[in-house]
């Protein structure tokens, strides 16, 4: 079934806010096999973390299933860069829908602020979500 496009604005925050702690930033560099993941340095790709709680709230509450997801793109932009002890809380909003040739294309933006509630980062995705339906021939 096609994704309803009512969706296009609504907004779905991630459950809870992740703090970023030296740990974490460890095991996300070494899993992505960042290079400079001794330095401490917070890896540029690290928002996906909590973008993805985001996403995974937005999948879960139109029962939309993972599998049946493939990410498309994936960018961020920065207002400042992540350090180690911001407490970072996380709201997808779905800016975009088509459907193409019988997959949704799927646009989201998800905003990172930090615990002040200023925006520390923008994460933006292209979804690309086929329903499994079977077309006619």
């Amino acid at each position: 079934m096609p994704v309803d496009p009512s969706l296009v604005g609504r907004e779905f925050p991630a459950p809870a806010p992740l703090t970023v702690t030296s740990e974490r930033v460890a095991a996300f560099a070494a899993a992505v096999g960042h290079p400079d993941s001794a330095s401490g340095a917070v890896p540029p790709t690290f928002p996906i973390v909590l973008a993805f709680d985001a996403m995974q709230a937005f999948l879960d509450a139109e029962r939309i299933d993972l599998h049946r997801i493939v990410h498309g793109e994936q960018r961020f932009a920065y207002v400042r860069p992540l350090a180690v002890g911001d407490e970072l809380s996380a709201t997808l909003t779905v800016t975009g829908l088509r459907q193409i040739g019988g997959a949704d294309i799927i646009a989201t933006t998800s905003e990172l602020t930090d615990a002040t509630g200023a925006v520390v980062c923008t994460g933006k995705a292209t979804l690309v979500h086929s329903s499994g339906a079977e077309s006619a021939q």
